[in-house]
């Protein structure tokens, strides 16, 4: 549920725009909100965990995520709907460390493995179901509700979750419960928040100075963060993280290879969406069930990697996945440029397989290799650092991957308009107008396309573009025809030079797992004896 909720908003935009008269401002506001709560209390909800019981915290997670989706899909104005996915999103980062663990605490080491590949291909592709199910809900507009179940299918859902976790899971806590480091929390909620929100904010303010003030203020308090917690641990101990954890070669790789490895598949996510419903101009069903494939690749490579090939291979695993999911992003991009706006979804199945099972096989196995570095006393905070750096990297994809993309939109314009001159003129000497009024057309189109590409908010047609309406209406049939198909030219061809950019950063992805230890295996450390309590309720 919680995954899910972070891109099922994406495909409802519109709906929710028109519905509740809000401004595109609020509407990244919708978007954001849950990101930043979400990713700001990752960390002190996994410490929690292993303080109060992990089983304690993801049902009072589970509980409020409930609660607020419902009043998410209540909402009657743009200001309750933002506050609701603020809520949503904090109850969501109570509720998932506890999962990794929950999974590293009680499943026997023999079956963690199948756990972890489990959690993986179901989570890990959660951001491709999200823009199905959004797509499919959106489409289906039960009882005239519109946009509204993309929330209320999580009452249910959190119902039945409520209820089974209650009898059938664990608690489990550290042994020697740390005790609440509150300044750490403090410390590190502010720090998280200050550089998610002008990374979410930036581009649609056009990057004004104090995006970059708070974003230098985050490593501050990061750095007063990191110093405090050594303080802490030498005095009266109980850090929020254990920095002890990065004196683990494998650990620390593994998790800066980690965070690399979202930072490109955050921008992705971004990207490939954009594609096919701005470029393309794909509904919002259509665009998701197309994104199937990517998660059925994701559980393909998930499963596989995890039951069969990590365990033998080690490191060499991961390095493979890295090259496959570049392999899967140049080819989508090279298929993206050749087709251009004839690229049809069955074409797109190829290169969305690829990438997926490239995606799954790096985090089924990045998750079981990072949950064995660490004792069992620390796996909620560990836990916690594994899903913050999934939510920072995404977060930091989409600001710098949607900046190479929007700037190489607006620079490529041209491109698109060029794509269909030909075609357009003859339309319009068909018309019977003279060529003098034909280049003044023209050169009104090249200027739409250029503004329209330009814009932050796909929702404002420019100036240009309303200045070049015809009266005739066969002229403007031509020019929006012409205006769909260099529009869909303009965004395939640079999603082809974005995906580059992506590859680049999975060749950086691959150089880490480079330096891994080659012994390397899945769950090396043991669990410690007498270090965790399990509690049966």
């Amino acid at each position: 549920m919680d995954l899910l909720d972070v891109t099922i908003v994406n495909v409802a935009v519109p709906s929710i725009q028109k519905d509740l008269g809000a401004a595109y401002s609020q509407i990244e506001w919708i978007i954001a909100a849950y990101v930043l709560s979400f990713a700001a209390v990752l960390i002190t909800g996994g410490r929690l965990g292993d303080i109060f019981g992990r089983k304690r915290l993801f049902l009072i997670g589970v509980a409020g995520f409930t609660a607020a989706s419902l009043a998410c899909g209540l909402a009657a104005s743009p200001a309750l709907l933002i506050g609701a996915r603020f809520v949503q999103g904090a109850m969501a980062g109570l509720m998932v460390p506890q999962i990794l663990a929950i999974i590293r605490v009680t499943f026997p080491k023999e079956e963690r493995a199948k756990a972890i590949a489990v959690y993986s291909g179901v989570g890990g592709s959660a951001s491709a179901v999200g823009l199905s199910l959004g797509g499919l809900l959106v489409q289906w507009n039960l009882f005239g509700l519109d946009w509204r179940p993309i929330f209320l299918v999580n009452v249910p859902v959190g119902l039945a979750a409520l209820a089974a976790a209650a009898v059938v899971m664990r608690d489990s806590r550290s042994a020697h419960a740390p005790r609440l480091d509150i300044v750490g929390m403090v410390l590190a909620v502010s720090a998280v928040l200050l550089l998610v929100y002008p990374l979410n904010e930036g581009r649609r303010l056009d990057w004004p100075a104090w995006t970059f003030a708070m974003m230098g203020a985050a490593a501050v308090v990061f750095a007063a963060f990191l110093a405090y917690e050594r303080w802490r641990a030498r005095t009266t101990g109980s850090p929020l993280i254990d920095l002890e954890l990065f004196r683990s070669r494998p650990f620390t790789v593994g998790l800066a290879s980690w965070l690399l490895f979202w930072v490109g598949f955050g921008g992705f996510f971004l990207i490939w969406t954009l594609f096919m419903q701005a470029g393309l101009g794909w509904s919002p069903m259509r665009a998701g069930l197309t994104s199937v494939f990517f998660a059925v690749g994701a559980g393909i490579g998930a499963g596989v990697s995890v039951s069969a090939l990590a365990p033998r291979f080690g490191k060499w695993v991961l390095l493979a996945g890295g090259v496959i999911t570049a392999g899967g992003f140049g080819l989508y991009g090279a298929m993206a440029a050749h087709y251009e706006s004839g690229f049809a979804s069955w074409q797109m199945v190829p290169p969305l397989l690829v990438t997926g099972i490239g995606f799954g096989i790096v985090v089924a196995p990045t998750i079981d290799m990072l949950l064995g570095q660490i004792p069992d006393r620390e796996a909620g905070a560990a836990s916690g650092l594994l899903n913050t750096g999934q939510q920072l990297g995404m977060a930091l994809g989409v600001a710098l991957v949607g900046i190479l993309f929007f700037a190489q939109l607006d620079h490529d314009s041209a491109h698109g308009v060029d794509s269909v001159a030909a075609q357009t003129r003859t339309e319009l000497a068909a018309t019977g107008l003279p060529k003098p009024a034909q280049d003044q057309i023209l050169a009104g189109f090249r200027a739409c396309v250029r503004d329209r590409s330009a814009e932050v908010d796909p929702t404002v047609v420019p100036a240009s573009c309303r200045d070049s309406m015809a009266a005739d209406p066969r002229i403007t049939q031509t020019l929006t025809r012409a205006g769909e198909d260099a529009n869909a030219v303009n965004f395939a061809h640079t999603f082809d030079y974005t995906m580059l950019w992506g590859i680049g950063l999975m060749a950086l992805v691959c150089v880490g797992f480079l330096a891994l230890p080659g012994t390397i295996r899945l769950e090396q450390h043991e669990s410690e004896t007498g270090d965790e309590e399990l509690v049966t309720v």
